[in-house]
């Protein structure tokens, strides 16, 4: 079985509006990531977020990658808490209570399973070879 890596590029947000006529700002900064692969098996939550392979890499363990026991199709879910903030007219930021976690849409994803078969000849040379 091959190793399917996930990760998550959730960055700082920043809002603005008012309140009582005086401006706000909202920033919310994420912390933590919890992965629901979809086959009964998690991560998190977790500080780390992951990150993509390099290009033309495959089966590279990460911090936040999956083995899949078993083919099929799967629904992978991953749960981001944040830190917030607030500053209202210019002033301090100060910490909003607790994390507020968001659930991202499901993406699916189709486990496959392969056979490669290296062959000497093409079915010319050799047409009960397999395949021919």
């Amino acid at each position: 079985m091959y190793t399917t890596n996930v990760y998550a590029e959730a960055q700082p947000q920043q809002f603005a509006t008012e309140l009582g006529g005086f401006p706000v700002q909202v920033r919310a900064v994420p912390v933590q990531y919890a992965w629901d692969y979809g086959d009964g098996s998690a991560l998190g939550p977790t500080e780390l977020s992951g990150a993509p392979l390099e290009e033309g890499a495959w089966d590279v363990e990460t911090d936040t990658s999956h083995v899949y026991a078993e083919t099929g199709d799967y629904a992978v879910t991953l749960t981001t808490w944040f830190y917030g903030e607030y500053s209202v007219a210019g002033g301090p930021w100060l910490p909003v209570a607790g994390l507020n976690d968001v659930v991202s849409a499901p993406v699916p994803i189709s486990v496959w399973r392969s056979t490669v078969r290296n062959y000497a000849d093409d079915c010319l040379q050799n047409p009960q070879g397999a395949g021919c």
